[in-house]
């Protein structure tokens, strides 16, 4: 990997969004809306957001039709949170096919345009030697990214996401309470695997954009927890 060396802005910049209908980009998208920092917002996605603001510009775009998007792929940071599930997905290909590839050549488009950062959501476990698919998958992603040309790359690691939806809210409450008892009983041995609030992880992903630390960077679950608590009392001071 090798870096750009170019002037990195601090404010007046332009943000690219991917996936800002799921779990952790709306939140994102709504902190990148209000940020002083941006001036300009882009959203790539198969449908258009139920949002208005003058910063937000949208396109919808077929993931497949590389070439047709890959020239809107220009600004400043790039924050990639496209993603699906196993049960969405329905087998290991479709999977492989959001998750590694659709991601993947978003990254690359960015790279080849010379986009200075990318913030990318990544998960627990992350690992392309794992013997677990969704863990080998992740961590695939995370080795190519790695290679590309980007001045700075962060690595959001959070485990289980809380505040996805309504009809959840249940499995939610019990995964929360779970995951503080095991970590209390266990002496925060299990500290990283504990659930994670997605406007958290959004939180934490534009605080870092905004800090213009060169390399790479990986964060785990409790580590997020602790930039966003960080941010919040810089806001208070």
């Amino acid at each position: 990997m090798y870096f750009y060396a170019v002037q990195i802005s601090v404010g007046n910049k332009t943000a690219i969004i991917v996936g800002a209908s799921g779990v952790v980009g709306g939140h994102l998208i709504n902190y990148l809306l209000a940020s002083p920092n941006y001036s300009r917002v882009v959203s790539l996605g198969r449908r258009k957001l139920d949002i208005e603001s003058d910063k937000l510009v949208q396109y919808v775009i077929k993931f497949d039709k590389y070439a047709t998007y890959a020239p809107l792929v220009k600004g400043d940071d790039l924050y990639l949170t496209i993603g699906t599930t196993m049960a969405k997905a329905k087998s290991k290909e479709a999977f492989m096919k959001v998750d590694y590839t659709y991601a993947l050549n978003i990254a690359k488009a960015a790279s080849d345009n010379g986009m200075n950062q990318l913030m990318l959501v990544s998960s627990v476990g992350a690992d392309s030697d794992s013997v677990i698919f969704y863990s080998r998958v992740k961590g695939e992603l995370e080795d190519a990214i790695k290679k590309l040309t980007f001045w700075s790359i962060h690595i959001f690691r959070p485990s289980i996401l809380l505040g996805e939806r309504p009809e959840s809210r249940a499995g939610e409450s019990i995964a929360k309470v779970i995951g503080k008892g095991l970590d209390f009983i266990l002496g925060g041995l299990l500290s990283k695997y504990k659930p994670v609030e997605a406007e958290t992880v959004a939180k934490a992903m534009v605080a870092k954009a905004q800090e213009l630390d060169s390399g790479i960077h990986i964060y785990p679950s409790h580590w997020i927890q602790k930039l966003s608590e960080k941010e919040d009392a810089l806001r208070k001071v």
